[in-house]
């Protein structure tokens, strides 16, 4: 309890990755993930983590040594309600 007699109590916040995928090895890789993004963003489950993720989802651009390209790696944050339903009804 705080000094006003409240108590507060912080729901745990899970981390997860939402989406992934390869490309070639590219120039410019943002600008060739952009289209694979945008289309993902608009699937019902990109729809849904926009909506859900407790701050935007961010993507990452890093190396793919094995394939000599690049893995590009969505991740976000969701509350433990939201965590729930993510791996009962996306994940894999």
């Amino acid at each position: 309890a705080d000094v006003t007699g409240v108590q507060t109590c912080a729901l745990p916040i899970f981390k997860v990755l939402l989406h992934e995928f390869k490309m070639g090895d590219v120039e410019d890789p943002e600008i060739y993930a952009a289209q694979p993004l945008w289309e993902w963003q608009n699937t019902e489950f990109g729809q849904w983590c926009m909506a859900h993720c407790k701050t935007p989802p961010v993507f990452h651009i890093n190396q793919d040594v094995h394939n000599y390209g690049f893995l590009i790696t969505i991740t976000g944050e969701l509350e433990e309600k939201d965590y729930v339903f993510w791996k009962l009804k996306y994940s894999q």
